[in-house]
């Protein structure tokens, strides 16, 4: 699992309430000029004055994914500063207030250190605690797993996401050890595939690592347990997005 991220924001976005930078988009460039600018400007965004590296069309994805799977739990696993972690919370208590899931809803944000989340979030929501839990601990071991099971209410419906390293190993440890936690129906979203296409990923220093996150996905999802899944590229509808990989979980038919 990758060490928790800096929530300083960049020289440039140093205030909290400044905009990200800005990406142009003139009719004779290049589509991949405009993704490649767009990865480099979502390392620089925010959400409440916290990081939040994610594209907006991917955002509204997972607001479309926990309205379809009526996720009341969104088991994070890679709390970087913090700031996904209040997005989910917020989209989940919007959702609920809308009667679309029910109203005891959780996150749960896993990562190797949580030494300064706890301050980063209580500067942003002095009341953050009260749907946000932050447990320590190592994906690659499944005791980490035992202890996010402590934290999810009987029968919640789960929405699981890797965001952490983005390396085979992990990736591959995140869907061995918490895709028991999806439900029928429910989606287990890997994160940043396009780390595995170092042309999209030029503005990034260091530019990741190649090789690791599809192929990972694609090793599970040919094994015993992993064949429940069904990978929904079709999901990534927004065109220009960071290539998440969204697995859904396929409902057992009852036998008679």
């Amino acid at each position: 699992m990758t060490d928790q991220e800096s929530a300083v924001l960049p020289p440039h976005v140093e205030d909290p309430e400044l905009l990200p930078p800005g990406v142009a988009a003139p009719a004779e460039g290049s589509l991949l000029t405009y993704w490649q600018d767009r990865v480099g400007q979502h390392v620089h965004d925010s959400y409440a004055g916290v990081r939040l590296m994610k594209f907006p069309g991917d955002l509204r994805m997972f607001e479309h994914l926990l309205r379809l799977s009526r996720a009341q739990v969104v088991v994070e696993l890679g709390t970087h500063s913090g700031g996904s972690a209040l997005w989910f919370r917020d989209r989940l208590r919007t959702t609920a207030a809308y009667d679309l899931i029910p109203q005891d809803i959780r996150v749960i944000s896993v990562d190797l250190s949580q030494k300064n989340t706890h301050d980063v979030l209580a500067a942003a929501d002095s009341r953050y605690a009260e749907h946000i839990t932050l447990p320590e601990g190592d994906i690659l071991d499944q005791d980490t797993s035992f202890r996010v099971t402590e934290h999810i209410q009987q029968g919640a419906h789960c929405l699981v996401v890797e965001d952490t390293r983005h390396a085979y190993e992990t990736t591959h440890a995140a869907l061995r050890h918490y895709s028991r936690f999806v439900p029928d129906d429910g989606f287990f979203v890997v994160e940043d595939g396009l780390m595995d296409s170092p042309e999209l990923c030029v503005h990034i220093k260091p530019p990741g690592e190649t090789g690791g996150v599809v192929s990972a996905v694609r090793d599970r999802l040919t094994d015993d347990q992993g064949q429940s899944f069904q990978d929904r590229p079709d999901l990534n509808r927004y065109g220009v997005s960071c290539r998440n990989m969204w697995l859904r979980r396929k409902a057992v038919s009852p036998s008679y």
